[in-house]
Protein backbone atom coordinates (compact mmCIF):
# COMPACT_ATOMS: atom_id res chain seq x y z
CA UNK A 1 0.00 0.00 0.00
CA UNK A 2 2.87 2.32 1.09
CA UNK A 3 4.69 1.75 -2.23
CA UNK A 4 1.47 2.64 -4.39
CA UNK A 5 1.31 5.62 -2.69
CA UNK A 6 4.97 6.32 -3.63
CA UNK A 7 4.40 5.32 -7.06
CA UNK A 8 1.06 7.71 -7.11
CA UNK A 9 2.58 10.76 -5.90
CA UNK A 10 5.77 10.00 -7.87
CA UNK A 11 3.38 10.36 -11.05
CA UNK A 12 1.45 13.75 -10.20
CA UNK A 13 4.94 15.16 -9.08
CA UNK A 14 6.48 14.14 -12.61
CA UNK A 15 3.40 15.20 -14.52
CA UNK A 16 3.30 19.03 -12.91
CA UNK A 17 6.86 18.99 -13.09
CA UNK A 18 6.92 17.88 -17.22
CA UNK A 19 3.85 20.63 -17.56
CA UNK A 20 6.43 23.50 -15.93
CA UNK A 21 9.50 21.96 -17.65
CA UNK A 22 8.48 21.07 -21.00
CA UNK A 23 8.15 24.43 -23.43
CA UNK A 24 5.37 22.35 -25.78
CA UNK A 25 4.07 19.79 -23.31
CA UNK A 26 1.11 18.99 -25.32
CA UNK A 27 -2.46 19.71 -25.80
CA UNK A 28 -5.55 17.68 -25.71
CA UNK A 29 -9.38 18.50 -26.20
CA UNK A 30 -12.37 16.26 -25.59
CA UNK A 31 -15.37 16.51 -26.79
CA UNK A 32 -18.38 14.96 -25.44
CA UNK A 33 -22.04 15.30 -26.09
CA UNK A 34 -21.57 18.94 -27.02
CA UNK A 35 -19.08 19.78 -24.31
CA UNK A 36 -15.51 20.78 -24.61
CA UNK A 37 -12.67 19.86 -22.51
CA UNK A 38 -8.86 21.43 -23.27
CA UNK A 39 -5.79 20.77 -21.02
CA UNK A 40 -2.47 19.77 -21.43
CA UNK A 41 -1.04 16.24 -21.38
CA UNK A 42 0.22 16.54 -17.99
CA UNK A 43 -2.97 17.53 -16.83
CA UNK A 44 -4.72 14.60 -18.11
CA UNK A 45 -2.33 12.70 -16.22
CA UNK A 46 -2.74 14.27 -13.29
CA UNK A 47 -6.90 14.41 -13.62
CA UNK A 48 -6.29 10.65 -14.09
CA UNK A 49 -4.46 9.97 -11.12
CA UNK A 50 -6.65 11.58 -8.90
CA UNK A 51 -9.73 9.40 -10.76
CA UNK A 52 -7.83 6.52 -9.78
CA UNK A 53 -7.99 7.71 -6.11
CA UNK A 54 -11.36 8.15 -5.88
CA UNK A 55 -12.17 5.25 -7.55
CA UNK A 56 -9.65 3.29 -4.83
CA UNK A 57 -10.84 4.68 -2.17
CA UNK A 58 -14.95 3.97 -2.60
CA UNK A 59 -13.85 0.14 -3.05
CA UNK A 60 -12.14 0.43 0.28
CA UNK A 61 -15.25 1.88 1.52
CA UNK A 62 -17.54 -0.96 -0.17
CA UNK A 63 -15.34 -3.50 1.64
CA UNK A 64 -15.11 -1.80 4.69
CA UNK A 65 -17.92 -3.76 6.50
CA UNK A 66 -16.67 -7.03 5.19
CA UNK A 67 -13.13 -6.88 6.23
CA UNK A 68 -14.18 -5.51 9.41
CA UNK A 69 -16.61 -8.17 9.63
CA UNK A 70 -13.36 -10.40 9.16
CA UNK A 71 -11.25 -9.22 11.47
CA UNK A 72 -13.54 -9.85 14.36
CA UNK A 73 -14.61 -12.95 12.90
CA UNK A 74 -10.92 -13.83 12.86
CA UNK A 75 -10.42 -12.45 16.73
CA UNK A 76 -13.64 -14.84 17.52
CA UNK A 77 -11.27 -17.63 16.02
CA UNK A 78 -8.29 -16.47 17.85
CA UNK A 79 -10.19 -15.99 21.17
CA UNK A 80 -11.86 -18.99 20.75
CA UNK A 81 -8.40 -20.97 19.89
CA UNK A 82 -7.16 -19.54 23.14
CA UNK A 83 -10.03 -21.03 25.18
CA UNK A 84 -9.65 -24.26 23.58
CA UNK A 85 -6.16 -24.80 24.24
CA UNK A 86 -6.71 -23.88 28.14
CA UNK A 87 -9.50 -26.29 27.97
CA UNK A 88 -7.17 -29.16 26.92
CA UNK A 89 -4.21 -27.99 29.66
CA UNK A 90 -7.13 -28.17 32.15
CA UNK A 91 -8.40 -31.51 31.11
CA UNK A 92 -4.94 -32.95 31.44
CA UNK A 93 -4.36 -31.69 34.98
CA UNK A 94 -7.69 -33.03 36.00
CA UNK A 95 -10.00 -30.10 35.83
CA UNK A 96 -12.79 -31.76 33.91
CA UNK A 97 -15.21 -29.08 34.93
CA UNK A 98 -13.42 -26.54 34.06
CA UNK A 99 -11.50 -27.86 30.30
CA UNK A 100 -15.48 -29.13 29.69
CA UNK A 101 -16.77 -25.79 30.10
CA UNK A 102 -13.98 -23.95 27.93
CA UNK A 103 -13.94 -26.75 25.37
CA UNK A 104 -17.42 -25.61 24.75
CA UNK A 105 -17.51 -22.11 25.17
CA UNK A 106 -18.13 -20.39 22.02
CA UNK A 107 -17.47 -23.73 20.20
CA UNK A 108 -18.93 -22.47 17.47
CA UNK A 109 -16.01 -20.58 16.97
CA UNK A 110 -14.03 -23.07 16.79
CA UNK A 111 -11.92 -24.60 13.94
CA UNK A 112 -12.57 -28.24 15.37
CA UNK A 113 -15.87 -28.16 16.38
CA UNK A 114 -16.05 -31.79 16.44
CA UNK A 115 -12.98 -32.48 18.34
CA UNK A 116 -14.18 -30.56 20.98
CA UNK A 117 -17.45 -32.24 21.62
CA UNK A 118 -15.77 -35.29 21.75
CA UNK A 119 -13.18 -33.91 24.10
CA UNK A 120 -15.87 -32.31 26.25
CA UNK A 121 -17.93 -35.82 26.40
CA UNK A 122 -14.91 -37.79 27.95
CA UNK A 123 -14.82 -34.87 30.62
CA UNK A 124 -18.34 -35.03 31.19
CA UNK A 125 -17.86 -38.69 31.61
CA UNK A 126 -14.63 -38.09 34.55
CA UNK A 127 -17.36 -36.77 35.67
CA UNK A 128 -19.79 -39.57 36.01
CA UNK A 129 -22.17 -37.83 33.86
CA UNK A 130 -23.33 -40.18 31.17
CA UNK A 131 -25.72 -38.40 30.24
CA UNK A 132 -24.57 -34.98 29.54
CA UNK A 133 -21.70 -37.04 27.47
CA UNK A 134 -24.02 -38.21 25.16
CA UNK A 135 -25.58 -34.70 24.95
CA UNK A 136 -22.00 -33.87 23.55
CA UNK A 137 -21.44 -36.75 21.11
CA UNK A 138 -25.15 -36.19 19.98
CA UNK A 139 -24.23 -32.77 19.07
CA UNK A 140 -20.99 -33.79 17.18
CA UNK A 141 -23.19 -36.04 15.14
CA UNK A 142 -25.50 -32.85 14.42
CA UNK A 143 -22.43 -30.85 13.71
CA UNK A 144 -20.53 -33.68 11.34
CA UNK A 145 -22.64 -36.57 9.95
CA UNK A 146 -19.57 -37.60 8.00
CA UNK A 147 -17.70 -38.92 10.89
CA UNK A 148 -20.63 -40.79 12.04
CA UNK A 149 -18.01 -43.91 12.63
CA UNK A 150 -15.25 -42.01 14.81
CA UNK A 151 -17.85 -40.56 16.58
CA UNK A 152 -19.87 -43.80 17.57
CA UNK A 153 -16.18 -45.20 18.41
CA UNK A 154 -15.63 -42.78 20.81
CA UNK A 155 -18.80 -43.15 21.85
CA UNK A 156 -18.16 -47.61 22.84
CA UNK A 157 -15.06 -46.42 24.01
CA UNK A 158 -16.37 -44.73 26.95
CA UNK A 159 -18.92 -47.05 27.14
CA UNK A 160 -16.75 -49.83 27.91
CA UNK A 161 -14.61 -47.36 30.39
CA UNK A 162 -17.99 -47.03 32.28
CA UNK A 163 -18.72 -50.50 32.33
CA UNK A 164 -21.79 -50.36 30.31
CA UNK A 165 -20.65 -53.17 28.38
CA UNK A 166 -23.94 -54.57 26.78
CA UNK A 167 -24.55 -50.93 25.14
CA UNK A 168 -20.89 -50.72 24.02
CA UNK A 169 -21.51 -54.14 22.00
CA UNK A 170 -24.94 -52.62 20.32
CA UNK A 171 -22.33 -49.55 19.44
CA UNK A 172 -20.19 -51.40 17.64
CA UNK A 173 -22.44 -53.90 15.65
CA UNK A 174 -23.47 -50.66 14.14
CA UNK A 175 -20.13 -49.27 13.39
CA UNK A 176 -19.20 -52.66 11.95
CA UNK A 177 -22.69 -53.00 10.19
CA UNK A 178 -21.99 -49.51 8.30
CA UNK A 179 -17.94 -50.58 7.76
CA UNK A 180 -17.48 -54.17 8.30
CA UNK A 181 -13.44 -53.55 7.70
CA UNK A 182 -13.53 -51.13 10.55
CA UNK A 183 -10.52 -52.69 12.41
CA UNK A 184 -10.80 -50.63 15.70
CA UNK A 185 -14.16 -50.97 15.87
CA UNK A 186 -13.47 -55.27 15.77
CA UNK A 187 -10.63 -54.80 18.62
CA UNK A 188 -12.74 -52.71 20.79
CA UNK A 189 -16.07 -55.51 19.89
CA UNK A 190 -13.49 -58.10 21.57
CA UNK A 191 -12.30 -56.03 24.41
CA UNK A 192 -15.70 -56.14 24.94
CA UNK A 193 -16.39 -59.98 24.35
CA UNK A 194 -13.27 -60.33 26.46
CA UNK A 195 -15.02 -58.32 29.28
CA UNK A 196 -18.03 -60.40 29.15
CA UNK A 197 -16.23 -63.83 29.09
CA UNK A 198 -18.14 -64.11 25.75
CA UNK A 199 -15.50 -66.81 23.93
CA UNK A 200 -17.82 -67.81 21.04
CA UNK A 201 -18.39 -64.37 19.96
CA UNK A 202 -14.20 -63.61 20.68
CA UNK A 203 -13.47 -66.78 18.86
CA UNK A 204 -15.23 -65.36 15.38
CA UNK A 205 -13.00 -62.26 16.05
CA UNK A 206 -9.54 -63.98 16.29
CA UNK A 207 -9.02 -63.96 12.25
CA UNK A 208 -10.28 -60.28 11.51
CA UNK A 209 -7.80 -59.14 14.07
CA UNK A 210 -4.69 -60.72 12.66
CA UNK A 211 -3.73 -57.08 10.69
CA UNK A 212 -4.70 -54.89 14.02
CA UNK A 213 -2.60 -56.49 16.78
CA UNK A 214 0.60 -57.62 17.06
CA UNK A 215 2.07 -61.25 17.24
CA UNK A 216 2.32 -61.19 20.75
CA UNK A 217 -1.52 -59.65 21.85
CA UNK A 218 -3.25 -61.81 19.40
CA UNK A 219 -1.31 -64.69 21.28
CA UNK A 220 -2.30 -63.98 24.54
CA UNK A 221 -6.18 -62.78 23.48
CA UNK A 222 -5.96 -66.15 21.21
CA UNK A 223 -4.58 -68.39 24.91
CA UNK A 224 -7.54 -66.35 26.65
CA UNK A 225 -10.36 -67.26 24.17
CA UNK A 226 -9.62 -71.46 23.99
CA UNK A 227 -9.16 -71.28 27.87
CA UNK A 228 -12.18 -69.98 28.44
CA UNK A 229 -13.70 -72.46 25.34
CA UNK A 230 -12.43 -75.31 27.51
CA UNK A 231 -13.67 -73.81 30.77
CA UNK A 232 -16.70 -73.75 29.83
CA UNK A 233 -16.91 -77.26 27.63
CA UNK A 234 -17.71 -79.09 30.93
CA UNK A 235 -17.88 -82.77 31.53
CA UNK A 236 -18.43 -83.23 28.05
CA UNK A 237 -15.70 -85.05 26.14
CA UNK A 238 -16.79 -84.63 22.51
CA UNK A 239 -17.13 -80.16 23.38
CA UNK A 240 -13.67 -80.26 24.51
CA UNK A 241 -12.40 -82.23 21.57
CA UNK A 242 -13.96 -80.19 19.63
CA UNK A 243 -12.62 -76.93 20.54
CA UNK A 244 -8.68 -78.70 20.97
CA UNK A 245 -9.49 -79.41 17.32
CA UNK A 246 -10.21 -75.66 16.36
CA UNK A 247 -6.76 -74.19 18.34
CA UNK A 248 -4.28 -73.32 16.35
CA UNK A 249 -1.33 -75.65 16.22
CA UNK A 250 1.24 -73.20 17.15
CA UNK A 251 -0.98 -72.80 20.40
CA UNK A 252 -1.17 -76.42 21.78
CA UNK A 253 1.78 -76.83 23.35
CA UNK A 254 1.80 -73.27 25.00
CA UNK A 255 1.47 -73.82 28.34
CA UNK A 256 -1.43 -72.31 29.64
CA UNK A 257 -3.60 -73.50 26.94
CA UNK A 258 -1.85 -76.95 28.02
CA UNK A 259 -3.32 -77.08 31.56
CA UNK A 260 -6.73 -76.09 30.49
CA UNK A 261 -7.26 -78.79 28.38
CA UNK A 262 -5.57 -81.13 31.01
CA UNK A 263 -8.03 -79.83 33.48
CA UNK A 264 -10.84 -79.79 31.28
CA UNK A 265 -10.19 -83.70 30.63
CA UNK A 266 -9.53 -84.45 34.03
CA UNK A 267 -13.40 -82.67 35.15
CA UNK A 268 -14.40 -85.29 32.50
CA UNK A 269 -13.07 -88.11 33.82
CA UNK A 270 -10.02 -88.59 30.85
CA UNK A 271 -7.11 -88.72 33.63
CA UNK A 272 -5.34 -91.31 31.31
CA UNK A 273 -5.43 -88.96 28.31
CA UNK A 274 -4.77 -86.30 30.55
CA UNK A 275 -1.67 -88.39 32.07
CA UNK A 276 -0.10 -88.99 28.37
CA UNK A 277 -1.15 -84.84 27.75
CA UNK A 278 1.46 -84.51 30.58
CA UNK A 279 3.85 -87.10 29.99
CA UNK A 280 4.54 -85.80 25.93
CA UNK A 281 4.91 -82.31 26.94
CA UNK A 282 7.28 -83.12 29.86
CA UNK A 283 9.22 -84.98 27.67
CA UNK A 284 9.56 -81.61 25.64
CA UNK A 285 10.05 -78.91 28.35
CA UNK A 286 9.56 -79.49 32.03
CA UNK A 287 7.30 -77.76 33.81
CA UNK A 288 6.55 -77.49 37.27
CA UNK A 289 2.43 -76.95 37.15
CA UNK A 290 2.27 -79.72 35.09
CA UNK A 291 3.96 -81.80 37.07
CA UNK A 292 2.02 -80.84 40.26
CA UNK A 293 -1.18 -81.93 38.23
CA UNK A 294 0.35 -85.03 37.79
CA UNK A 295 0.94 -85.95 41.31
CA UNK A 296 -3.18 -85.28 41.56
CA UNK A 297 -4.30 -87.72 38.78
CA UNK A 298 -6.21 -91.04 39.69
CA UNK A 299 -5.87 -93.32 36.95
CA UNK A 300 -6.23 -97.33 37.33
CA UNK A 301 -2.73 -97.94 37.15
CA UNK A 302 -1.33 -95.59 40.01
CA UNK A 303 1.97 -98.01 39.67
CA UNK A 304 3.12 -96.70 36.51
CA UNK A 305 2.57 -92.60 37.48
CA UNK A 306 4.83 -93.32 40.83
CA UNK A 307 7.30 -95.33 38.30
CA UNK A 308 7.50 -92.57 35.54
CA UNK A 309 7.53 -89.61 38.49
CA UNK A 310 10.69 -91.50 40.42
CA UNK A 311 12.73 -92.24 36.92
CA UNK A 312 12.01 -88.30 36.73
CA UNK A 313 13.57 -87.92 39.98
CA UNK A 314 16.74 -89.72 38.99
CA UNK A 315 17.66 -86.17 36.93
CA UNK A 316 15.81 -83.50 39.59
CA UNK A 317 16.55 -85.34 42.62
CA UNK A 318 16.10 -81.77 44.29
CA UNK A 319 12.56 -80.05 42.85
CA UNK A 320 10.17 -79.97 45.19
CA UNK A 321 7.01 -79.87 43.30
CA UNK A 322 8.47 -83.39 41.65
CA UNK A 323 8.78 -84.56 45.69
CA UNK A 324 5.54 -83.56 46.39
CA UNK A 325 3.76 -85.00 43.44
CA UNK A 326 5.72 -88.41 43.89
CA UNK A 327 5.02 -88.18 47.83
CA UNK A 328 1.12 -87.77 46.54
CA UNK A 329 1.41 -91.07 44.63
CA UNK A 330 2.67 -92.85 46.77
CA UNK A 331 0.38 -92.63 48.89
CA UNK A 332 -1.98 -93.55 46.12
CA UNK A 333 -0.11 -96.72 46.33
CA UNK A 334 -0.20 -96.77 49.85
CA UNK A 335 3.46 -96.39 50.33
CA UNK A 336 3.24 -94.50 53.73
CA UNK A 337 7.06 -94.42 54.42
CA UNK A 338 8.46 -93.68 50.77
CA UNK A 339 5.48 -91.29 51.16
CA UNK A 340 6.74 -89.46 54.59
CA UNK A 341 9.90 -89.11 52.78
CA UNK A 342 9.12 -87.78 49.55
CA UNK A 343 7.09 -84.95 51.71
CA UNK A 344 9.71 -84.01 54.11
CA UNK A 345 12.27 -83.61 51.39
CA UNK A 346 9.63 -81.33 49.56
CA UNK A 347 9.09 -79.38 52.59
CA UNK A 348 12.56 -79.28 53.58
CA UNK A 349 13.39 -77.55 50.15
CA UNK A 350 10.34 -75.12 49.63
CA UNK A 351 7.58 -75.31 52.71
CA UNK A 352 4.39 -74.49 51.10
CA UNK A 353 0.86 -75.07 52.51
CA UNK A 354 -0.21 -78.10 50.24
CA UNK A 355 3.44 -80.53 50.81
CA UNK A 356 2.26 -79.73 54.83
CA UNK A 357 -1.37 -80.55 54.48
CA UNK A 358 -0.37 -83.91 52.61
CA UNK A 359 2.11 -84.84 55.58
CA UNK A 360 -0.98 -84.21 57.67
CA UNK A 361 -3.35 -86.52 56.59
CA UNK A 362 -0.47 -89.01 56.09
CA UNK A 363 0.41 -88.70 59.43
CA UNK A 364 -3.77 -89.14 60.53
CA UNK A 365 -3.08 -92.57 58.31
CA UNK A 366 -0.16 -93.53 60.41
CA UNK A 367 -2.31 -93.22 64.03
CA UNK A 368 0.42 -89.95 64.64
CA UNK A 369 -2.11 -86.88 65.98
CA UNK A 370 0.50 -84.73 67.66
CA UNK A 371 2.72 -85.04 64.13
CA UNK A 372 -0.76 -84.25 61.80
CA UNK A 373 -1.81 -81.43 64.06
CA UNK A 374 2.06 -79.97 63.86
CA UNK A 375 1.87 -80.47 60.23
CA UNK A 376 -1.61 -78.73 60.02
CA UNK A 377 -0.47 -75.98 61.75
CA UNK A 378 2.11 -75.26 59.87
CA UNK A 379 0.30 -75.21 56.77
CA UNK A 380 -2.08 -73.24 58.44
CA UNK A 381 0.87 -70.38 59.62
CA UNK A 382 1.65 -70.07 55.85
CA UNK A 383 -1.67 -69.50 54.32
CA UNK A 384 -3.17 -67.56 57.33
CA UNK A 385 -0.72 -66.57 59.85
CA UNK A 386 -2.75 -64.48 61.77
CA UNK A 387 -5.65 -67.05 62.39
CA UNK A 388 -2.83 -69.87 63.27
CA UNK A 389 -1.66 -66.88 65.78
CA UNK A 390 -5.29 -66.46 67.43
CA UNK A 391 -5.86 -70.23 67.38
CA UNK A 392 -2.55 -70.55 69.12
CA UNK A 393 -3.75 -67.80 71.97
CA UNK A 394 -6.59 -69.97 71.87
CA UNK A 395 -5.18 -73.73 72.58
CA UNK A 396 -3.14 -71.80 75.45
Amino acid sequence: MKLGLLIVVALILGALAGNFLLENNGYVLINFAGYSVEMSVPILLLCLTIAYLIIRLAVRIWQAPAQLGEAAARGRIKRANQRITQGYIELAEGNFAKGEKLLTKGIRSSETPLLNYLAAARAAQAQGDSKRRDNWLQMAQDQDPGASSAILLTQAELQLQNGEGAQARKTLERIIQQSPRSGEAIRLLAQACLADEDWRKLETLLPKLRKRLNTRQLEDLSVRCYQGLLGNAGRAKSEIDNVWKRVPRKLRDHQQLLVARIEAGVLAGEHLEAEQLIRKSLDKQWDNTLIRRYGQLITAEPQQLLKRAEKWLQARPDNPELLLATGRLCIRNQLWGKARSYLESSIALRPVPEAYNELGKLMLKLKEPDKASDAFRKGLELSWPQTAQLLLKADT
